[in-house]
């Protein structure tokens, strides 16, 4: 998981104060192994980042979904609101689209009957 710790550091917090809404490097934590809603977060994030990182979110994925379900107190609430994952793996990228003609408009020419 070369890529996962090279992004993130995790710490403990030294107050349990919120969090500043303005800093925009404030980090938000998510549990996915207590919370099935920070689980589909996490897919989410899987299949949308580059694919050294999502190979190792993916192989943490599989090790929580292969453990015991734990579940937090915002875990249990949101349980019931989960909803179901797609399969695991990272997507795959989508076609991109073609850039638009710059300059003067082709016209159709009109079916001759």
């Amino acid at each position: 998981m070369a890529e996962l710790t090279r992004r993130y550091v995790v710490m403990s917090l030294a107050t349990e104060a919120p969090f500043d809404l303005r800093d925009p490097d404030g980090p938000f934590v998510l549990k996915p192994w207590k919370d099935p809603a920070a689980l589909r977060a996490l897919e989410t994030y899987r299949d949308n980042c580059y694919p050294e990182l999502a190979r190792d979110l993916d192989a943490w994925i599989r090790t929580i979904k292969a453990g015991p379900t734990v579940r937090g107190g915002v875990g249990k609430r949101n349980e019931a609101y989960a909803k179901a994952a797609r399969p695991a793996g990272p997507e795959k990228p989508r076609p991109r689209a073609k850039p638009k003609a710059r300059g003067k408009t082709v016209r159709k020419k009109a079916k001759r009957r």
